[in-house]
C-alpha cells in the first residue's frame, strides 16, 4: 500500500487491483464493489480526518447504536464515462441536500459539502478505470451513514461513520414487471421518516414485497397509511400513472421520496409537451381508466432502473393488464434521459457535472 495527501483527504491505495477479476459482461446489480471507498468519522462534536482506503470489512463495538436503535441512511447516485473518458455526475446536488435532510429527520450530523463532494470526486478519480463507457455502463455510488457510538441506551448516537462505495452497474432490467396495490400494509405514515432515505424504510418493505411474490407479483403500489386509497410509491421507487395523454404522479411528502430521478421525468415531459399533473392519484381512478381503456401506462422511476415499466396491476383480488404501446412514455423519458446522463444529448437542464 502507498499513502497520499491530496486535498486533506488521506489516500491509501490498494497494493493490487481486484479489477481484472471482474467480468463487467455479467455484472449483478450491486454485488460488486471497485478497490477502495471513502469513509469519515464523527467523534467529539466534529468530523475528524477523512480518508480513501482499500476496501475491505470494518469492526464495530455489538452495542453500537445503529443495530439497536436504526440510525442509518443512505443515497443512491451514479456516475457515468463519456466517449472522450471524461466522468461525470448527474445532479449530484440534489443527493447532497437529500443525504442531509435525511440526516436531519433522523437526528444525525449532517455532512459537510466538502467531505461529501471531494470524497465522492477523489474517489471517482481514484478507481475510474472501473467505469467503463458505453450506454448502459455506469457506477452506482452508495454514499451512506451509521450510528457507530456504544451502548444500548434510547437516544442518539454521539458518534458516526460516513462512507462511501462504489459499485460497477449494468442496465438495470428487471424484467416484466406485475404489482399488488396495498390494501393493508403501507410504505410509510404521516408525521413518520417516509420522505428519508432511511435504511428502516426499506426493512419495512420487505415482508408486505415477500407476501406479494409469493402470489406472482413483483412489487407492490403503496398507498396512504389513512385511506389506503391514495397511490403513493411503486416498490422502491417513484410511480407515473399514464392516463389517456396525461401523465400523473403523486405529489412528494412526509411519505413519498423526493425522487431526483422524478423530477427529471417530470421536467423532461413538460418539455417534450407532455400533459402532467402532479396530484393525488386514486385506486379507483385508475380501475376505472383499466375499464374504460384510458389508462396507457404504469411506471416505476429511481436511480437504479430509471425508468421501469409496469404490465399490470392487482387490485381488490381482480388482476388487469395494460396495453402494449409502441411508442411509450415511459420508452421515450428514458432514453432521453439516459443520452444526456451518458452525455449523448446536449444537457439543456444543467444536470451533469462534470468530475
Amino acid at each position: 500500500m502507498s499513502t497520499t495527501q491530496t486535498n486533506k483527504i488521506e489516500v491509501i491505495k490498494a497494493a493490487t487491483s481486484k479489477i481484472n477479476e471482474v467480468d463487467f459482461d455479467n455484472l449483478s446489480f450491486g454485488a460488486i464493489f471497485t478497490d477502495h471507498l471513502f469513509e469519515c468519522d464523527f467523534k467529539n462534536g466534529e468530523w475528524q480526518k477523512p480518508v480513501i482506503k482499500p476496501y475491505a470489512p470494518f469492526l464495530l463495538d455489538p452495542s453500537a447504536k445503529v443495530f439497536h436503535y436504526g440510525q442509518a441512511i443512505f443515497e443512491g447516485m451514479k456516475a457515468y464515462k463519456d466517449d472522450n473518458n471524461d466522468l461525470w455526475l448527474f445532479r449530484p446536488d440534489e443527493n447532497y441536500k437529500r443525504f442531509n435532510s435525511s440526516a436531519v429527520r433522523m437526528a444525525m450530523p449532517e455532512v459537510p459539502e466538502n467531505i461529501f463532494m471531494d470524497g465522492l470526486n477523489q474517489l471517482l478519480q481514484l478507481d475510474e478505470a472501473w467505469v467503463k463507457k458505453g450506454k448502459g455502463n455506469s457506477m452506482y455510488i452508495r454514499p451512506f451513514m451509521i450510528a457507530t457510538g456504544e451502548g444500548v441506551i434510547a437516544n442518539p448516537s454521539d458518534e458516526y461513520k460516513f462512507m462511501i462505495l462504489l459499485s460497477p452497474a449494468k442496465s438495470y432490467y428487471a424484467g416484466e414487471v406485475k404489482v399488488l396495490i396495498a390494501e393493508h400494509y403501507s410504505r410509510a405514515a404521516n408525521g413518520g421518516i417516509g420522505a428519508a432515505k432511511a435504511a428502516g424504510n426499506y426493512a419495512a418493505q420487505f415482508y408486505p414485497t415477500t407476501l406479494a411474490n409469493k402470489e406472482g407479483f413483483q412489487q407492490v403500489i403503496w398507498t396512504d397509511d389513512a385511506t389506503h386509497t391514495k397511490l403513493e410509491e411503486a416498490g422502491t421507487m417513484n410511480v407515473f400513472f399514464r392516463i389517456n395523454d396525461t401523465l400523473l404522479t403523486a405529489p412528494t411528502s412526509e411519505r413519498i421520496l423526493d425522487g431526483i430521478t422524478r423530477k427529471s421525468l417530470l421536467d423532461m415531459a413538460i418539455k417534450e409537451g407532455i400533459n402532467v399533473e402532479v396530484r393525488p392519484v386514486l385506486a379507483s381512478e385508475l380501475v376505472e381508466a383499466s375499464k374504460n381503456g384510458s389508462l396507457k401506462e404504469i411506471f416505476g422511476a429511481g436511480t437504479a432502473a430509471v425508468v421501469n415499466p409496469i404490465i399490470g396491476y392487482s387490485y381488490k383480488d381482480v388482476y388487469y393488464e395494460l396495453p402494449k404501446l409502441e411508442n411509450s412514455y415511459a420508452s421515450l423519458l428514458k432514453e432521453k434521459l439516459t443520452n444526456i446522463q451518458h452525455k449523448l444529448a446536449e444537457d439543456t437542464f444543467g444536470w451533469t457535472v462534470k468530475i
